[in-house]
């Protein structure tokens, strides 16, 4: 039997990656890669010349069991990612659980995701969180926004640069436009950028300045005790009618 490594590559800067990540990538038989021009450009950095096979969301479904194959041969396979940690909102689980199910060693290496640097420097409690990753584009959108009402971990989202404005607008609506949040930008790369805020504040900002690159935003959980948006719109609705 072969092995499947799980190797985290750097999310912006290209020396966010360990030497050991290094060597397991250089001893690999092969590399699979969710994109291998994106992965080609980190390789030939490090001096990287394995054999890259493609590995991404469209086709994994029909090249695990060709992977599993080779495994079960004796080949050491590495996974990587365009970005991050495999499996984190991007290709993997799939794969791994193929390989488990064949009783194939997996072993994930530490590094690098986006996820850690953002809730750690956006000064809100990283204590207790729930990572909810990139939010469905259009169906169950709002839904799966209101299943978090209540949620009183901190909350990590990722989310295009497209959308970030409407994903601060409908959190303002479910969450109040008083909650505190973060929006972290191209982490680890020069222009790096970390806005701080209520989520009215962010959403004025954004406005008057869209946003560019990669985004993770950090949303304050609901303290105990705290109405929510809904909660507090009855109130207000109730003692308008009894005004009138």
């Amino acid at each position: 039997m072969g092995k499947l490594y799980i190797v985290p590559t750097p999310v912006g800067n290209m020396e966010d990656i360990t030497l050991r990540a290094l060597r397991i990538l250089k001893e690999a038989d092969v590399i699979l890669a969710e994109d291998t021009r994106t992965s080609g450009i980190l390789l030939k950095h490090h001096g990287i010349s394995n054999k890259l096979m493609s590995h991404h969301k469209f086709n994994e479904h029909g090249t695990s069991r060709s992977v599993v194959e080779k495994l079960e041969s004796g080949m050491t396979i590495a996974l990587i990612s365009d970005a991050g940690t495999p499996g984190i909102s991007d290709p993997g689980f799939f794969l791994v659980r193929e390989a488990v199910k064949e009783g194939i060693e997996v072993e994930c290496l530490p590094g690098a995701t986006a996820f850690v640097p953002a809730i750690v420097s956006s000064a809100i409690p990283c204590d207790r969180f729930c990572f909810e990753g990139f939010l469905p584009q259009k169906k169950g959108r709002q839904t799966r926004i209101e299943s978090l009402a209540q949620e009183q971990r901190t909350m990590i989202f990722y989310e295009s640069p497209y959308r970030t404005v409407k994903a601060l607008q409908q959190f303002a609506e479910v969450f109040g436009k008083d909650r505190q949040a973060c929006v972290c930008r191209e982490i680890s790369k020069i222009h790096e950028d970390k806005q701080r805020g209520t989520l009215e504040e962010l959403i004025q900002h954004f406005t008057e300045t869209p946003p560019k690159g990669e985004i993770v935003i950090v949303v304050a959980g609901k303290k105990e005790g705290e109405d929510d948006c809904t909660e507090k719109e009855e109130r207000q609705h109730k003692k308008n009618n009894k005004k009138i």
